[in-house]
Protein backbone atom coordinates (compact mmCIF):
# COMPACT_ATOMS: atom_id res chain seq x y z
CA UNK A 1 0.00 0.00 0.00
CA UNK A 2 1.35 3.43 -0.90
CA UNK A 3 0.59 6.49 1.17
CA UNK A 4 0.57 10.08 0.03
CA UNK A 5 2.19 13.14 1.58
CA UNK A 6 -0.50 15.54 0.44
CA UNK A 7 1.22 16.30 -2.86
CA UNK A 8 0.91 14.48 -6.19
CA UNK A 9 4.09 12.86 -7.47
CA UNK A 10 5.86 15.14 -9.91
CA UNK A 11 7.07 12.12 -11.84
CA UNK A 12 3.76 11.18 -13.46
CA UNK A 13 1.08 13.50 -14.77
CA UNK A 14 -2.05 12.47 -16.64
CA UNK A 15 -4.38 13.79 -19.29
CA UNK A 16 -7.95 12.61 -19.81
CA UNK A 17 -8.69 11.26 -23.31
CA UNK A 18 -12.45 11.64 -23.73
CA UNK A 19 -12.29 11.07 -27.49
CA UNK A 20 -10.58 7.69 -27.08
CA UNK A 21 -13.91 5.91 -26.81
CA UNK A 22 -14.06 2.20 -26.05
CA UNK A 23 -15.32 0.47 -29.18
CA UNK A 24 -16.20 -2.56 -27.08
CA UNK A 25 -18.94 -0.73 -25.17
CA UNK A 26 -20.36 0.75 -28.39
CA UNK A 27 -21.21 -2.63 -29.91
CA UNK A 28 -24.93 -3.44 -29.89
CA UNK A 29 -24.22 -7.14 -29.34
CA UNK A 30 -22.11 -6.35 -26.28
CA UNK A 31 -24.71 -3.92 -24.93
CA UNK A 32 -27.42 -6.56 -25.24
CA UNK A 33 -25.30 -9.07 -23.33
CA UNK A 34 -24.40 -6.57 -20.62
CA UNK A 35 -28.11 -5.87 -20.14
CA UNK A 36 -28.76 -9.60 -19.81
CA UNK A 37 -25.87 -9.97 -17.35
CA UNK A 38 -27.05 -6.96 -15.28
CA UNK A 39 -23.84 -5.01 -15.95
CA UNK A 40 -25.02 -2.40 -18.44
CA UNK A 41 -24.95 1.10 -16.98
CA UNK A 42 -22.61 -0.08 -14.23
CA UNK A 43 -19.46 -0.71 -16.25
CA UNK A 44 -17.14 1.89 -17.76
CA UNK A 45 -13.88 2.09 -19.68
CA UNK A 46 -11.92 5.34 -19.68
CA UNK A 47 -8.53 6.32 -21.07
CA UNK A 48 -5.80 8.66 -19.88
CA UNK A 49 -2.36 9.46 -21.24
CA UNK A 50 0.85 10.15 -19.36
CA UNK A 51 4.08 11.73 -20.57
CA UNK A 52 6.68 9.98 -18.45
CA UNK A 53 8.50 6.70 -18.99
CA UNK A 54 6.89 3.87 -17.00
CA UNK A 55 8.31 0.63 -15.63
CA UNK A 56 6.36 -1.96 -13.66
CA UNK A 57 8.41 -1.58 -10.49
CA UNK A 58 7.12 2.02 -10.24
CA UNK A 59 3.55 0.84 -9.72
CA UNK A 60 3.04 2.41 -6.27
CA UNK A 61 4.30 5.84 -7.34
CA UNK A 62 2.36 5.57 -10.60
CA UNK A 63 -0.97 4.58 -9.03
CA UNK A 64 -0.73 7.14 -6.24
CA UNK A 65 0.13 9.87 -8.74
CA UNK A 66 -2.81 8.74 -10.89
CA UNK A 67 -5.34 9.12 -8.09
CA UNK A 68 -3.87 12.46 -6.98
CA UNK A 69 -3.78 14.00 -10.46
CA UNK A 70 -6.34 16.79 -10.89
CA UNK A 71 -7.29 15.56 -14.37
CA UNK A 72 -8.06 12.15 -12.88
CA UNK A 73 -9.91 13.48 -9.83
CA UNK A 74 -12.22 15.56 -12.03
CA UNK A 75 -12.85 12.91 -14.72
CA UNK A 76 -12.56 9.41 -13.23
CA UNK A 77 -16.05 7.90 -13.10
CA UNK A 78 -17.58 5.82 -10.34
CA UNK A 79 -21.07 4.91 -9.22
CA UNK A 80 -22.33 6.33 -5.95
CA UNK A 81 -23.29 3.46 -3.63
CA UNK A 82 -26.02 5.56 -2.01
CA UNK A 83 -27.61 7.26 -5.04
CA UNK A 84 -26.69 4.79 -7.78
CA UNK A 85 -25.71 7.73 -10.01
CA UNK A 86 -22.44 8.27 -11.88
CA UNK A 87 -20.09 10.79 -10.32
CA UNK A 88 -16.40 11.67 -10.49
CA UNK A 89 -13.80 10.81 -7.89
CA UNK A 90 -13.56 14.39 -6.61
CA UNK A 91 -11.72 13.60 -3.37
CA UNK A 92 -8.24 13.82 -1.89
CA UNK A 93 -6.83 10.30 -1.99
CA UNK A 94 -4.55 9.53 0.95
CA UNK A 95 -3.37 6.04 0.05
CA UNK A 96 -3.80 3.37 -2.61
CA UNK A 97 -3.59 -0.38 -3.04
CA UNK A 98 -2.32 -1.79 -6.32
CA UNK A 99 -2.30 -5.53 -6.86
CA UNK A 100 -0.25 -6.96 -9.73
CA UNK A 101 -2.39 -8.92 -12.20
CA UNK A 102 -0.59 -11.25 -14.61
CA UNK A 103 -1.12 -10.42 -18.26
CA UNK A 104 0.70 -13.01 -20.37
CA UNK A 105 -2.01 -14.81 -22.33
CA UNK A 106 -2.35 -14.18 -26.06
CA UNK A 107 -4.76 -16.95 -27.07
CA UNK A 108 -8.26 -18.06 -26.15
CA UNK A 109 -6.96 -21.64 -26.24
CA UNK A 110 -6.38 -20.91 -22.55
CA UNK A 111 -10.01 -21.97 -22.11
CA UNK A 112 -9.88 -25.19 -24.16
CA UNK A 113 -9.74 -27.19 -20.93
CA UNK A 114 -13.39 -26.28 -20.34
CA UNK A 115 -14.17 -28.72 -23.14
CA UNK A 116 -11.58 -31.36 -22.35
CA UNK A 117 -12.65 -31.46 -18.69
CA UNK A 118 -16.35 -31.58 -19.70
CA UNK A 119 -17.42 -28.34 -18.07
CA UNK A 120 -18.71 -27.52 -21.53
CA UNK A 121 -20.07 -30.05 -24.02
CA UNK A 122 -18.70 -30.30 -27.55
CA UNK A 123 -21.84 -28.47 -28.72
CA UNK A 124 -20.92 -25.48 -26.54
CA UNK A 125 -23.63 -26.13 -23.97
CA UNK A 126 -22.53 -25.59 -20.36
CA UNK A 127 -23.17 -28.67 -18.18
CA UNK A 128 -26.07 -28.10 -15.77
CA UNK A 129 -26.06 -28.88 -12.05
CA UNK A 130 -28.47 -28.69 -9.12
CA UNK A 131 -29.25 -25.11 -8.11
CA UNK A 132 -27.52 -23.66 -5.08
CA UNK A 133 -26.77 -20.21 -3.66
CA UNK A 134 -23.23 -19.07 -2.89
CA UNK A 135 -22.98 -15.58 -1.38
CA UNK A 136 -24.75 -13.33 -3.93
CA UNK A 137 -24.49 -15.82 -6.79
CA UNK A 138 -26.90 -18.48 -8.01
CA UNK A 139 -25.15 -21.58 -9.29
CA UNK A 140 -27.03 -23.71 -11.78
CA UNK A 141 -24.24 -24.99 -14.03
CA UNK A 142 -20.74 -26.37 -13.66
CA UNK A 143 -19.05 -23.24 -15.00
CA UNK A 144 -20.14 -21.21 -11.98
CA UNK A 145 -19.05 -24.02 -9.70
CA UNK A 146 -15.65 -23.91 -11.37
CA UNK A 147 -15.41 -20.16 -10.86
CA UNK A 148 -16.65 -19.99 -7.28
CA UNK A 149 -16.34 -23.23 -5.33
CA UNK A 150 -12.89 -24.37 -4.24
CA UNK A 151 -14.35 -27.69 -3.08
CA UNK A 152 -15.61 -28.47 -6.59
CA UNK A 153 -13.69 -31.51 -7.86
CA UNK A 154 -12.67 -29.76 -11.10
CA UNK A 155 -11.67 -26.45 -9.53
CA UNK A 156 -8.02 -27.50 -10.00
CA UNK A 157 -8.14 -27.37 -13.81
CA UNK A 158 -7.23 -23.69 -13.51
CA UNK A 159 -4.29 -23.26 -11.16
CA UNK A 160 -3.95 -20.34 -8.76
CA UNK A 161 -1.55 -18.77 -11.25
CA UNK A 162 -4.10 -19.24 -14.06
CA UNK A 163 -6.77 -17.55 -11.96
CA UNK A 164 -4.55 -14.50 -11.49
CA UNK A 165 -4.29 -13.97 -15.24
CA UNK A 166 -6.12 -10.86 -16.47
CA UNK A 167 -7.80 -12.94 -19.19
CA UNK A 168 -9.26 -15.26 -16.55
CA UNK A 169 -10.30 -12.32 -14.36
CA UNK A 170 -12.25 -10.75 -17.23
CA UNK A 171 -13.90 -14.07 -18.07
CA UNK A 172 -14.92 -14.64 -14.47
CA UNK A 173 -16.31 -11.10 -14.06
CA UNK A 174 -18.43 -11.41 -17.20
CA UNK A 175 -19.69 -14.88 -16.25
CA UNK A 176 -20.74 -13.76 -12.76
CA UNK A 177 -22.29 -10.47 -13.89
CA UNK A 178 -24.46 -8.21 -11.74
CA UNK A 179 -27.20 -8.59 -9.17
CA UNK A 180 -29.89 -9.72 -11.63
CA UNK A 181 -27.64 -11.67 -14.00
CA UNK A 182 -29.37 -13.99 -16.47
CA UNK A 183 -26.60 -16.48 -17.20
CA UNK A 184 -25.97 -18.19 -20.51
CA UNK A 185 -26.65 -21.81 -21.46
CA UNK A 186 -23.89 -21.66 -24.09
CA UNK A 187 -20.23 -20.80 -23.54
CA UNK A 188 -19.90 -18.82 -26.79
CA UNK A 189 -21.11 -15.38 -25.59
CA UNK A 190 -18.79 -15.47 -22.58
CA UNK A 191 -15.73 -16.38 -24.62
CA UNK A 192 -16.46 -13.98 -27.46
CA UNK A 193 -17.11 -11.04 -25.13
CA UNK A 194 -14.03 -11.80 -23.04
CA UNK A 195 -11.89 -11.94 -26.16
CA UNK A 196 -13.18 -8.63 -27.53
CA UNK A 197 -12.70 -6.83 -24.20
CA UNK A 198 -9.21 -8.26 -23.70
CA UNK A 199 -8.25 -7.25 -27.22
CA UNK A 200 -9.60 -3.76 -26.59
CA UNK A 201 -7.59 -3.25 -23.42
CA UNK A 202 -4.35 -5.21 -23.80
CA UNK A 203 -1.50 -4.27 -26.13
CA UNK A 204 0.76 -6.83 -27.81
CA UNK A 205 4.04 -6.66 -29.73
CA UNK A 206 5.91 -9.04 -32.02
CA UNK A 207 9.54 -9.67 -31.15
CA UNK A 208 11.58 -8.68 -34.20
CA UNK A 209 14.06 -11.53 -33.69
CA UNK A 210 11.90 -14.44 -32.53
CA UNK A 211 8.66 -13.28 -34.22
CA UNK A 212 6.89 -14.31 -31.03
CA UNK A 213 3.90 -12.17 -30.06
CA UNK A 214 3.79 -11.13 -26.42
CA UNK A 215 1.74 -8.79 -24.29
CA UNK A 216 3.34 -5.52 -23.25
CA UNK A 217 0.58 -4.20 -20.98
CA UNK A 218 0.94 -4.03 -17.22
CA UNK A 219 -2.25 -4.53 -15.20
CA UNK A 220 -3.09 -3.51 -11.65
CA UNK A 221 -6.25 -4.07 -9.64
CA UNK A 222 -6.63 -0.87 -7.64
CA UNK A 223 -8.37 0.63 -4.63
CA UNK A 224 -8.08 4.16 -3.26
CA UNK A 225 -8.71 5.58 0.21
CA UNK A 226 -9.51 9.07 1.42
CA UNK A 227 -9.74 10.34 5.00
CA UNK A 228 -13.02 8.44 5.51
CA UNK A 229 -11.79 5.07 4.24
CA UNK A 230 -12.12 3.34 0.90
CA UNK A 231 -13.53 5.66 -1.76
CA UNK A 232 -12.79 3.84 -5.02
CA UNK A 233 -14.04 1.72 -6.71
CA UNK A 234 -16.77 1.93 -4.04
CA UNK A 235 -17.29 2.48 -0.35
CA UNK A 236 -18.70 -1.06 -0.26
CA UNK A 237 -16.68 -4.19 -1.00
CA UNK A 238 -17.94 -6.88 -3.38
CA UNK A 239 -16.16 -9.40 -5.59
CA UNK A 240 -17.90 -7.93 -8.63
CA UNK A 241 -17.06 -4.32 -7.78
CA UNK A 242 -13.63 -3.77 -9.28
CA UNK A 243 -11.27 -1.37 -11.01
CA UNK A 244 -8.24 -2.25 -13.12
CA UNK A 245 -5.57 0.01 -14.57
CA UNK A 246 -4.15 -1.36 -17.82
CA UNK A 247 -0.94 0.46 -18.71
CA UNK A 248 0.54 0.55 -22.21
CA UNK A 249 4.15 1.70 -21.63
CA UNK A 250 4.85 2.38 -25.32
CA UNK A 251 1.80 4.48 -26.18
CA UNK A 252 1.85 5.85 -22.63
CA UNK A 253 -1.84 5.25 -22.21
CA UNK A 254 -3.66 3.86 -19.21
CA UNK A 255 -7.13 2.38 -19.52
CA UNK A 256 -9.43 2.09 -16.54
CA UNK A 257 -11.91 -0.80 -16.45
CA UNK A 258 -14.53 -0.18 -13.77
CA UNK A 259 -17.63 -2.04 -12.60
CA UNK A 260 -19.92 -1.64 -9.59
CA UNK A 261 -22.06 -4.62 -8.58
CA UNK A 262 -25.80 -3.97 -8.59
CA UNK A 263 -28.89 -3.88 -10.76
CA UNK A 264 -28.02 -3.06 -14.36
CA UNK A 265 -29.96 -0.83 -16.73
CA UNK A 266 -31.80 -1.50 -19.96
CA UNK A 267 -30.39 -0.21 -23.25
CA UNK A 268 -31.57 3.26 -24.23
Amino acid sequence: MAEGNGKPSAKFTFRFLPLKACRWLESKDVKDLLVKWSMYGRIAVQAFSFDQYFQAYQKDDFVLAFFKDLNVISNLKLLSYTSGKWMTLGTDVKKVEAKDISCTQISMSFFDRLYSEEIVKESGHIVKCLDELYNDFYISHDLRKLLLLEEYNKFYIFSQADRKEFLFCLFKHLCLGGALCQFEDMIGPYLKTTRSLYKELVSVQKDSETQIIRTISTVFKVSAYDENGICYPSTQNHEQTFAYLIVDPLKRHVHVLYHSFGHGLFCE
